[in-house]
């Protein structure tokens, strides 16, 4: 498993990647509920060049012998504060590629500066999501209600709140 900064030339493969994986994300992810298509991977890839421009933001292919098998993303939520998100194609879960790709995440996070805190956000009902943090070191930290997100598929409305400190 390697990552790599995501360009605008992964926009064919990202929408063959995220459609094979649509059964399997739109339970837990808002983004996917409403279908992934050409013009939607273009809005992401140009809004993550932007967000790496800005420091906001840093997505990341996931990726097994070169090809893209899902997408890790760290996002500066507050001077001190940053944020993993992560998803995965449905072939390639179990296999530890969130969980070593959250850890290369932490690493940029505590590289960047101010960064004192780092967390991972997940839907109480998404378990599997809990074992990443778990893994890492991470500490829940809170459960909150209304959740960030609308309470779609499998998700419950409530927000698990992990979180390493440096």
């Amino acid at each position: 498993m390697e990552l790599r900064r995501l360009t605008d030339g992964d926009s064919e493969e990202l929408v063959r990647v995220i459609t094979e994986s649509l059964a399997h994300l739109q339970p837990w992810s808002p983004w996917a509920a409403g279908g992934y298509d050409a013009a939607a991977a273009a809005r992401f890839l140009r809004e993550s060049a932007e967000e790496w421009e800005n420091g906001t933001a840093f997505p990341h292919a996931i990726t097994v012998d070169g090809a893209i098998v899902g997408v890790v993303a760290l996002m500066r939520r507050a001077p001190d504060l940053a944020e993993i998100g992560y998803w995965l194609h449905p072939a390639h879960t179990g296999r530890g590629h969130a969980t070593a790709a959250s850890a290369q995440m932490v690493e940029l996070a505590f590289g960047l500066g101010g960064v004192r805190r780092v967390q991972i956000w997940h839907d109480e009902a998404n378990v599997a999501s809990s074992g990443v943090p778990r893994r890492l070191g991470f500490t829940e930290v809170d459960r909150r209600t209304p959740a960030r997100e609308p309470a779609i598929g499998n998700r419950v409305g409530v927000d698990v709140v992990w979180e390493l400190r440096r």
